[in-house]
């Protein structure tokens, strides 16, 4: 006998019969339309990237501390200690690996633990990132000298959000006066709404903070620069003079973060300690300024690129829970005369809820590597860069498109994913609100992504506004690049329509849909822009008037991005034989539509559909789920996350959900365990002594009572009557 089925023995006997949601699931993988394994190493970007990710699921799985059985059941203290444990390991592998492939390791990671993987990519992403991009060479060898890389001695948080400011960067009141006689800048917090919050690793493990204040020499405020300042002693882990340091306490999700808040009182350090990569002070107090303040957030991008990979691989680990388990789930019959009841996967209304969520989590893939591309040829030119470089204006901008399009897929792709895993969630039915399920707090754990490192709508404003400008240079004669290149002939790209139903047949037919709703939306919001000014309102007032159109901007020109982006992934592929390029076709097209769909209003305003032609995209749309529901199963194998990074019973790979789910239940409930509070509260209330009260009838004799006062008021009535 298996040892794993010995104990069902002792359960009904209807779980020690033929599993038939084992044999379901076999079944929705026998004969797929491509080849698995090809798919697996598409989706990957290569054979070589697929087999590390393999190998390190194998190597975390075999690592007690990273064990998440009881991950759903642990308090916020033991989340932090069992998290910070994990860094102990993961330091190793950081030393040991090159920069590429360990990030690959940590995107792996952010899957099974997304508490870890910010916890430690706060250090490593934005406090080393923002020392990095920020620092002279001299300076980034003196901090990578005090252990900054090795994290010997050294571990850092990100200081920029305050208590009162957070999106705001620029309304930051934290100071650094400089003090030129002692050449130190004095770290102070003026008031309470200054106070550092929110900072990730400041109430239990920073030695050290990147801290975002205000440079004020002479009495004149510079702006708001980066400073690295020592918050703790590296040996008795005490306060450094001056500083104070509390923990925020209970999130929403995420408790393995240390999220804490940053008081400086004249907290004095070395002029050096400010980063001088973009802005000098020199010894005597002047202050020299980049062209562009940007440049010193360059932090920022590296954290929201990484959103919006997050945001694909989220959204794969909620739709494999969801899309296996609505393979083996079925409820009641669609046809009498079936043997067993209908899976979940069969209705039309449940593909109609999931298949285009396995679409997204695809298309948010692919745009999140083509963002990381950018981000990574915007670094090379940044760091090539020298004073009085005659590249800079190129990398200027280079850097506000970057900073245009990481604005805008962070925003859209978080949001996405969240609202992808609710939809998840609920199609379990009852059984999505356990813990268990591992849903519930994904959900929780993932909707900081909406707020952190910029606020969604925020940043989705921010794209707005980018587009309005890239619009108004583009009719000045100025060539946008290749996400903008619409602009370019934009008087040509309004007047496209969907001439026949056959453009909303093939991607490229779908995308000139996305670029004239896109266009079309640039304009609107310039045009509104323009009425405002033309009104007198300065240009800060007629963009915050034209808000929801810059919104709406920022939203259309984004899903149409990530569908080209998807689009360009698929026609590029080679045509093997092996299926994956037809199938993934399919997939993107059903995206493509989906999204049209969802903003069915935008492309009516834009002209491209009329009313009647959005029967056909909703009819389509259904048949393209109808497609994808067929081989949902081995294109969500192709994901290759492990039960172990899943973490749930319901995304099991052999589909025997309902056992593992109980012997989860039972493993972290055991009913062998002391009541909890069985002698201190349930005893206590169920053989507590009852005094024996006499009766208040029959206390009061009220039946008498109130036959008295009826006799009472006959008599009175009678004696009127008499009188009258």
């Amino acid at each position: 006998m298996d040892p794993r089925n010995a104990h069902t023995l002792a359960l009904p006997i209807s779980y020690r019969m033929a599993n038939l949601e084992m044999q379901t699931l076999a079944k929705e993988r026998a004969n797929p339309p491509f080849d698995v394994e090809a798919m697996a190493i598409s989706l990957h970007g290569s054979k070589e990237r697929l087999e590390y990710k393999r190998r390190v699921m194998q190597e975390l799985e075999r690592i007690p501390a990273f064990f998440n059985d009881d991950i759903y059941d642990l308090t916020k203290d033991e989340l932090r200690v069992r998290t910070f444990i994990k860094i102990g390991h993961i330091v190793n592998w950081f030393q040991k690996e090159d920069m590429a492939t360990f990030r690959q390791r940590l995107e792996l990671i952010s899957i099974l633990d997304p508490g870890f993987w910010t916890r430690f990519g706060v250090h490593l992403g934005l406090f080393s990132n923002c020392v990095v991009s920020g620092s002279t060479p001299s300076q980034l060898a003196y901090w990578a000298s005090q252990g900054m890389l090795s994290c010997h001695h050294f571990y850092g948080c990100f200081g920029m959000t305050e208590l009162t400011h957070g999106s705001n960067v620029q309304g930051i009141k934290t100071t650094a006066t400089f003090d030129r006689d002692a050449d130190e800048f004095i770290i102070h917090t003026p008031e309470l709404g200054a106070t550092k919050w929110w900072i990730g690793g400041a109430a239990h493990s920073a030695t050290h903070c990147a801290v975002f204040a205000r440079l004020i020499i002479d009495g004149k405020d510079h702006g708001v620069k980066t400073f690295v300042v020592q918050l703790r002693d590296p040996y008795s882990f005490d306060n450094m003079p001056g500083v104070t340091i509390g923990d925020i306490g209970k999130k929403m999700g995420r408790d393995g973060i240390d999220n804490g808040y940053i008081q400086f009182s004249h907290v004095r350090v070395p002029r050096a300690h400010m980063l001088m990569r973009h802005t000098q002070v020199s010894r005597n107090g002047q202050v020299f300024e980049p062209p562009l303040q940007q440049l010193a957030y360059g932090a920022l991008l590296t954290g929201r690129v990484m959103m919006s990979i997050d945001s694909s691989n989220i959204g794969k680990k909620a739709i494999t829970i969801a899309g296996r388990y609505a393979a083996v789930r079925r409820q009641f019959k669609s046809d009498a005369k079936n043997e067993h009841e209908t899976q979940l996967l069969d209705y039309p209304i449940h593909q109609r809820r999931l298949m285009p969520l396995l679409a997204q989590s695809i298309a948010f893939q692919y745009t999140g590597y083509q963002l990381s591309h950018m981000l990574e040829q915007m670094n090379e030119q940044l760091n090539s860069l020298e004073p009085g470089d005659p590249r800079l204006n190129e990398a200027i901008e280079l850097l506000k498109s970057t900073h245009a399009a990481s604005a805008g897929l962070k925003a859209f792709c978080t949001w996405g994913t969240l609202s992808a895993i609710e939809v998840c969630r609920q199609s379990l039915g009852g059984h999505g609100y356990s813990s268990y399920a591992g849903l519930a707090p994904l959900y929780a754990d993932f909707a900081v992504h909406c707020t952190w490192e910029g606020d969604n709508t925020i940043l989705a404003l921010q794209l707005g506004r980018a587009l309005m400008s890239a619009y108004e240079e583009s009719r000045k004669g100025k060539k946008q690049g290749k996400a903008l290149a619409y602009l370019n002939d934009i008087d040509d790209v309004l007047n496209y329509r969907c001439t026949s139903e056959k453009d909303l047949d093939t991607l490229a037919g779908v995308e000139a849909g996305w670029l004239t709703a896109s266009a079309h939306f640039v304009k609107v919001a310039f045009d509104e822009f323009q009425r405002y000014l033309k009104a007198g309102d300065s240009r800060e007032v007629a963009a915050e008037k034209c808000s929801q159109l810059r919104f709406v901007a920022g939203s259309v020109h984004t899903s149409g991005f990530i569908f080209r982006q998807f689009r360009t992934a698929v026609e590029s592929m080679p045509d093997n034989n092996d299926g994956v390029k037809k199938a993934l076709s399919t997939v993107a097209l059903l995206y493509g539509l989906w999204q049209m769909e969802e903003k069915s209003g935008f492309f009516l305003r834009s002209g491209w559909l009329k009313p009647e032609q959005f029967d056909y995209v909703a009819r389509r749309v259904t048949e393209l789920c109808a497609e994808l529901r067929a081989f949902a199963i081995p294109l969500i194998d192709s994901f290759s996350l492990s039960d172990f990074v899943i973490n749930s019973p319901f995304g099991r790979h052999d589909g025997d959900v309902y056992r593992a789910y109980f012997d989860m239940i039972r493993r972290n409930n055991s009913p062998l365990k002391p009541h909890p509070y069985r002698d201190t509260l349930v005893k206590p209330l169920l053989n507590r002594e009852i005094r024996e009260t006499v009766s208040a009838s029959d206390f009061m004799s009220i039946d008498d009572e109130i036959k008295e006062i009826q006799n009472e008021l006959k008599e009175a009535a009678a004696s009127a009557q008499k009188k009258a």
